[in-house]
C-alpha cells in the first residue's frame, strides 16, 4: 500500500467495495457497491432503480422475453444480475422488471401521407389544359364556325380518346423505366396525330381547314407526351409565344400574319420541346423491359377519354364557356384525386371495422366531391351556363377519373359511353332534349358513385 488507510466510521471506507448480507442495514448513509451473496434474495431497491432507468422502453414490452432482450442489449451479464440484483438468472429479473413497470403503447409517428398532392403541378397543368383555347381565339377572323368547327372538333375528340388511352399505356410502361415509356410515346403519339387528321379530312372540305386540323393534332399528340413525362414547365415556356400573342388582342389589331405566326410558332416550340424531351430521355440508362401490357388494358382508358369528349362537346354547344370552365378545373380535379387517396389511407388508419371504414370512405368521397363542385357553381353563373348541366356533367368526370386511378376504367368507361351516346341521340331542339344531357349526366353520377363506393369502401381496395 502507498499509505496508511483509516479505518473511523464515516470515513473513506465508506467509498470503499463492502460486502453485506441481504438484509443486513448499513451503517449510516450507504452508497455502497453491494455484492449480494448467493441464496438471499433479489434486492427490491437495486431492481426498483433499474425499473426507474429503463422505464420508458420497458413499458412498451408485451412479454418479459423482450425486457431480456433489453438487458442484454444493455451488457448486463449473468454476474451482474446475481451479485447487484439478487435474480438468479436473466428471465427471473426480466419478470420482475416486466411485472413492476406498468405497461404504455404511444402511439406511433405518425407517417408522412405517400399522397400528397403537388399543388403547383396540379394548378399548373389545368392552366396549360386550357391555354391553347388561345390559340382558337387568335385565329378566330380566319375560320368559320358552321363549315369549319366539325373537322376541328372530330379531330380534337379522336385526339382526346387517344391521348388517354396512350398516356396510360405509357405509365404502364413505366414500371419498367422511362425510357421504356418514351419509346411508347414515341410510337405512339404520332400514330394518334394521323389517326385525328385523316377523321378530320372527310370533314375539312378545304386544304386550310385540314392543316388546321393536323396542326391541332400535331399539338395534342406532342403536349401530352410533355404531360405525361412531368415537363409542364417546358410545356409553358412553349406556349410562351400564344400568350403573348393573345395578351396584346385587346389593344392591338396585329393581322392576319402575325395571328397565324403567333400560333405556328407556339406549335413549334412545343414539337421541339417534345423532341428534345424524348431524345433526352431515350438515352437515358435502359430499363428492364419486362412482359409488355395488353393493349386491351387501355383500351376503356380511351373509350371513356371518347365519352367525355362527347359529353363535353354536347355542353358547349349549349354553353360555349362551359367548356373553358370545364377545361381549368381538371387542374384541382387532379390535385382532389391525389387528396382522395391520401384521406382514404387516414381512415383506414383510424378505423377498426370495415362498417366505421365505409362511414368514412363515403364522408371522404362527399367531401371530395363537394370541394369540387362549390367552385363551379359560381363559376356557371359567371360564364352563363346551366349550373346543373354543369355540375352534374363535372361530377361524373370526377367520379369516373377517382375509379381509374383505382384500376376499375371498365365501369366508368361503358357508363359514360352509354350517357354519353343517349345524350347524343336524343333530340336537342325540343324542351325534352334540352334537359337530356343534364338527365344522362345525373344517372351516370348515380351509378358511378353507387359503384365507388361499392369499390372504394373496402379497405382492401386502399392497403
Amino acid at each position: 500500500m502507498s499509505g496508511p488507510m483509516a479505518l473511523e466510521p464515516g470515513g473513506a471506507e465508506q467509498d470503499t467495495l463492502a460486502l453485506r448480507l441481504a438484509g443486513t442495514p448499513a451503517r449510516g448513509d450507504d452508497r455502497t457497491l453491494a455484492l449480494r451473496l448467493p441464496g438471499h434474495g433479489p434486492d427490491p431497491e437495486a431492481v426498483s432503480r433499474l425499473a426507474a432507468d429503463l422505464a420508458d422502453r420497458i413499458g412498451p414490452a408485451v412479454h418479459p422475453y423482450e425486457v431480456a432482450a433489453l438487458l442484454e442489449a444493455e451488457g448486463l451479464t449473468a454476474e451482474q444480475i446475481k451479485e447487484r440484483y439478487g435474480h438468479p438468472n436473466l428471465f427471473s429479473l426480466a419478470t420482475a422488471l416486466y411485472e413492476q413497470v406498468p405497461r404504455t403503447f404511444p402511439e406511433p409517428a405518425p407517417a408522412a401521407d405517400p399522397w400528397r398532392p403537388d399543388t403547383v403541378r396540379c394548378l399548373l397543368r389545368g392552366l396549360l389544359f386550357a391555354l391553347p383555347g388561345l390559340a382558337y381565339l387568335l385565329t378566330a377572323p380566319l375560320w368559320q364556325p358552321g363549315r369549319h368547327a366539325a373537322a376541328l372538333i372530330a379531330a380534337g375528340i379522336v385526339s382526346w380518346a387517344w391521348g388517354q388511352a396512350l398516356g396510360h399505356r405509357a405509365h404502364l410502361r413505366m414500371a419498367a423505366g422511362r425510357r421504356e415509356a418514351a419509346r411508347t410515346l414515341l410510337t405512339g403519339a404520332p400514330l394518334g396525330a394521323a389517326l385525328a387528321t385523316a377523321v378530320a379530312a372527310p370533314l375539312a372540305g378545304t386544304a386550310p381547314v385540314l392543316l388546321a386540323a393536323a396542326a391541332q393534332s400535331l399539338y395534342l399528340a406532342a403536349a401530352g407526351v410533355l404531360l405525361v413525362l412531368a415537363r409542364e414547365r417546358l410545356l409553358l415556356a412553349a406556349l410562351t409565344p400564344l400568350i403573348a400573342g393573345a395578351a396584346v388582342l385587346p389593344w392591338w389589331e396585329p393581322g392576319t400574319a402575325p395571328r397565324t405566326g403567333t400560333v405556328l410558332l407556339a406549335l413549334l416550340a412545343t414539337v421541339a420541346a417534345t423532341g428534345h424531351t424524348l431524345r433526352g430521355t431515350l438515352a437515358g440508362p435502359a430499363g428492364g423491359d419486362g412482359k409488355r401490357p395488353r393493349l386491351l388494358w387501355s383500351l376503356p382508358y380511351g373509350l371513356f377519354g371518347l365519352a367525355a369528349g362527347v359529353l363535353v362537346l354536347l355542353e358547349g354547344r349549349q354553353e360555349p364557356y362551359a367548356v373553358i370552365v370545364l377545361t381549368v378545373s381538371m387542374g384541382p380535379a387532379e390535385w382532389l384525386l391525389h387528396r382522395y387517396r391520401g384521406l382514404s389511407v387516414a381512415a383506414l388508419r383510424a378505423t377498426a371495422t370495415p362498417a366505421g371504414f365505409l362511414l368514412r370512405s363515403a364522408a371522404v368521397l362527399g367531401g371530395c366531391l363537394l370541394a369540387y363542385l362549390l367552385p363551379l357553381l359560381p363559376a356557371a353563373y359567371l360564364t352563363g351556363a346551366a349550373p346543373a348541366a354543369l355540375l352534374l356533367l363535372a361530377a361524373a368526370l370526377w367520379t369516373g377519373l377517382l375509379l381509374q386511378a383505382f384500376g376499375a376504367a371498365w365501369p366508368p368507361a361503358v357508363i359514360c359511353l352509354a350517357a354519353a351516346v343517349i345524350a347524343a341521340a336524343a333530340p336537342l331542339r325540343s324542351p325534352p332534349g334540352t334537359a337530356a344531357l343534364p338527365l344522362c349526366c345525373g344517372a351516370a353520377v348515380l351509378g358511378l358513385l353507387a359503384y365507388t363506393l361499392w369499390l372504394l369502401g373496402r379497405p382492401a381496395r386502399h392497403a
